[in-house]
């Protein structure tokens, strides 16, 4: 059985469009496209049989299969990645173990943290669907709470129950906390990391299930499965001194050519 990676990549994002092909600039000077980073990242797991890229656009096609990726068409219908790789599973027609759905603007997402996600699901038999927190230490936080501040959606944060069930998911900075928190200080609050494991089972009926209230509030994939009562596993994952960091909107391309930078990554 085995254990593939789709990254799903739609041009016409409503906070971003054309954001898989945007270039980022790493140590040397060189750039890069959003989709062709995220795709590295996913060639360096160690586990993974394959790794897609899913789109229903022909410039990302075309940008992908010209650095080497393999790719898969789905439709336009898909209104977000998880339902993108539900199609991407249905039409290759592989009976997997589990799909990776490594999310198109995470470039910076350490091999480790896909790793460590794999392990788990396949530790936790009731889970159908495992994702990675990463707790915040204050510098994180005082960025969330800066883009909340400026009317940016930012990162997102998880809270969970005491055997890493996951009880919500929110683009607002949960739970409350109060005061400052240094730089390198380690805060209660957890950044959801935006990869997700799936059981075949689960991501082929994820599409099926209804679009609930949460999901449409707050514009989140994962919190179907717990309005449709899935039991979704957090997986707490460690930075290892990495910085990490989602490109959520324009504002963040510097942002994570600093972090490139810094990390000496081309």
């Amino acid at each position: 059985m085995s254990v593939i990676c789709v990254i799903p990549a739609r041009y016409q994002s409503s906070r971003y469009p054309g954001k898989p092909l945007v270039q980022l600039r790493g140590v040397s000077g060189k750039s890069m496209s959003l989709i062709e980073r995220s795709w590295r990242a996913a060639c360096a797991v160690r586990g993974f049989d394959a790794v897609y890229v899913a789109t229903d656009d022909d410039r990302i096609r075309d940008a992908a299969q010209g650095f080497g990726a393999q790719v898969v068409m789905t439709s336009s219908d898909c209104v977000n990645g998880t339902e993108r790789c539900a199609e991407a599973l249905n039409n290759l027609g592989q009976n997997v173990e589990m799909v990776v759905n490594l999310q198109g603007d995470a470039p910076l997402t350490p091999a480790w943290f896909l790793e460590e996600l794999i392990t788990g699901l396949r530790a936790d038999p009731s889970a159908d669907i495992a994702t990675p927190v990463l707790r915040c230490d204050g510098e994180t936080l005082a960025a969330f709470k800066a883009d909340r501040k400026a009317g940016r959606v930012g990162g997102t944060t998880a809270v969970f129950g005491s055997a890493h069930q996951a009880l919500y998911f929110s683009k607002e900075v949960i739970p409350y906390t109060t005061g400052i928190s240094e730089d390198a200080e380690e805060t209660p609050v957890f950044h959801h990391v935006g990869v997700y494991a799936y059981r075949p089972e689960a991501l082929l009926a994820y599409p099926t299930w209804p679009t609930g209230p949460l999901e449409t509030l707050e514009g989140l994939e994962q919190l179907r499965f717990l309005e449709s009562g899935r039991r979704v596993l957090c997986v707490e994952v460690e930075a290892q001194g990495r910085k990490f960091w989602e490109l959520n909107n324009p504002e963040d391309v510097s942002r994570i050519e600093a972090m490139l930078a810094e990390m000496g990554q081309e």
